[in-house]
């Protein structure tokens, strides 16, 4: 399978991995040396990296978050047949201090589509803009 409908079947699958709280289903999308940006800045590089952070997430600070796309479509555009950058939103549903923008980049390697790289942004407005 190929095209955008495959892609958006691979952020479909992350976000149901986040909401089960499946640390290993959720790192299996990622390539074996992808680096995740969170949105406090922390780089987990590599599968294993991921997997264990968000093991501790799942089961801490974050046991039973919900992901959310905020209802926005996520933008997908293809550099190459192969490889793909993923513009969307994220947040907690109900919790505006959660809201973020992020970016992943996604590539097929051998037929499956997985990320290579994830950055998430959380949205705040620039210091001394009025509210």
């Amino acid at each position: 399978m190929t095209g955008t409908s495959s892609v958006d079947e691979l952020l479909d699958a992350l976000v149901t991995a986040w909401n089960a709280g499946d640390a290993t289903a959720y790192a299996d999308l990622f390539v074996e040396d992808a680096d995740y940006i969170t949105f406090f800045g922390q780089n987990m590089a590599g599968r294993t990296a991921i997997e264990t952070g968000h093991r501790a997430l799942f089961e801490g600070p974050l046991k039973g978050s919900r992901l959310t796309s905020g209802g926005t479509v996520p933008k997908i555009r293809f550099l190459r047949p192969d490889v793909a950058i993923i513009v969307t939103a994220g947040g907690a549903p109900g919790d505006d201090t959660q809201q973020s923008v992020i970016t992943l980049t996604a590539v097929r390697n051998q037929g499956r589509w997985r990320f290579a790289s994830f950055q998430n942004t959380r949205v705040t407005l620039p210091r001394g803009t009025p509210s």
